[in-house]
């Protein structure tokens, strides 16, 4: 994906509209057509529940897939200035690209500044900039470790709170059972750059167009020199997350643990039967024993710029993301909620699936939402530069080889590019 850059420190994109909340209830009530670009299981029955309460609305959910495939789609129509959506989900990620080419509605102007503490502080700020609002959360993910009970008992693993602990399960595992490991990685910047996060690091800095990037510091290289440990031995299974053979490992005990969202527990108890009762859920292991931690994944929903009706578009995305009736349908789903009300529900903390035999886990996830690590940032450009990690850090994964080397070059390649597209670069 190509964008420009532009725009100042605190964010560009489309003025805010001049209106308010009452303006959002008025579009309700006339009505009108919308398109919600969405790939969450939920969508469908979200906007059925939607279109129940408010019958003067029609909206029309599109599946355009997932991730960098949907972003694509999605950068094509807003450059030829139609077919794009009136909403779309975003992962957080990626949000700032949109920003930066203007893409987006700026919601203050419609009172979206009142609904701030309906949201986790980790999951509004990556949605703001500025004044400006840009989207409302959809979920979060914040970092937990899934870990297989009855793996852990056979070969008597005690669950780590340090990474020096991990490594050494990690060890002591694989030597008990070569067939077996702690974990799998095969090379993902989803995973690596949420736990480069937790560490410490801080290798993107963005200011409008002056980006800084430093894949060096020194919370970068003690997540690289700690999971080197790992992968330079051989004690991390080659193989790549959401594939046949990674469902297939987590199934007949191949992969001992998952480090991964808040929102992964629902996943497994619909995709691996074959765990259920075997796992369950502790806070990520940090540095230092602490409770620190980092998000891996989630999307917000904005209005795109295009939109023909701004208004009625921002009262849909207002109600998906904040009504109750609406994320009770997201939980219902398996989601991880971004909204507060709900993460301190006592019910929600009180839930105890049979999956995880009978543990408490949202008690686990949500005292993670409470403690991840502030200051991060993506780059403006984080879809093109995911991309080309493969190529780059992807090439230490294959040769079992030092991290360090992989990152520099991904730099390289990160530094290159953003001078291609507009910005300045500094490393």
């Amino acid at each position: 994906m190509t964008l420009a850059g532009c725009g100042s420190g605190d964010g560009p994109g489309a003025a805010a509209p001049a209106g308010s909340a009452a303006d959002l209830d008025a579009a309700l009530e006339e009505g009108g057509e919308l398109t919600y670009w969405t790939w969450t299981p939920s969508g469908e029955a979200q906007a059925e529940a939607f279109m129940e309460e408010y019958p003067n609305v029609t909206v029309t959910v599109v599946n355009a897939g997932t991730a960098t495939e949907e972003y694509t789609k999605l950068q094509n129509a807003i450059k030829a200035g139609s077919g794009a959506p009136d909403v779309a989900q975003i992962e957080y990620y990626a949000l700032q690209q949109f920003v930066l080419s203007e893409s987006l509605l700026d919601l203050s102007g419609y009172g979206f500044g009142d609904l701030e503490d309906t949201y986790t502080a980790s999951t509004w700020s990556a949605v703001t900039g500025g004044d400006a609002i840009y989207g409302l959360p959809q979920d979060s993910g914040p970092m937990v470790l899934l870990y297989n009970q009855e793996i852990f008992d056979q070969f008597g693993l005690a669950v780590p709170t340090t990474w020096d602990e991990y490594v050494a399960a990690g060890e002591k595992l694989h030597a008990a059972d070569p067939t077996k490991y702690i974990t799998n990685d095969a090379g993902d910047p989803g995973f690596a750059q949420p736990l480069i996060w937790q560490a410490g690091g801080r290798p993107y800095q963005t200011d409008g167009t002056t980006v800084t990037v430093n894949l060096q510091d020194e919370g970068t290289k003690l997540w690289a020199d700690t999971w080197n440990q790992l992968l330079e031995p051989g004690l991390l299974a080659d193989i790549p997350t959401w594939s046949d053979d990674w469902w297939k490992a987590l199934s007949d005990g191949t992969v001992a643990t998952i480090v991964s969202g808040a929102w992964m527990p629902g996943i497994m108890e619909g995709s691996v039967p074959d765990g259920a009762g075997k796992w369950r859920v502790a806070p990520l292991p940090s540095y230092d024993g602490s409770a620190i931690t980092a998000e891996n994944g989630g999307s917000a929903q904005s209005v795109i710029k295009q939109s023909e009706n701004p208004a009625l578009a921002a009262a849909f995305l207002r109600w998906l993301n904040s009504s109750e009736e609406s994320v009770n349908v997201f939980l219902e789903n398996g989601g991880f909620p971004s909204t507060t009300a709900q993460l301190n529900s006592p019910e929600f903390l009180a839930e105890a699936p049979e999956y995880f035999g009978g543990q408490q886990i949202n008690q686990v996830l949500v005292d993670a939402s409470k403690n991840v690590a502030t200051g991060w940032q993506y780059l403006p450009y984080q879809v093109y530069a995911n991309s080309v990690f493969p190529d780059t850090v992807g090439t230490a994964y294959t040769a079992s080889s030092d991290l360090n080397a992989g990152l520099q070059a991904w730099q390289e390649q990160i530094v290159s590019y953003g001078d291609s597209q507009g910005f300045s670069v500094n490393k």
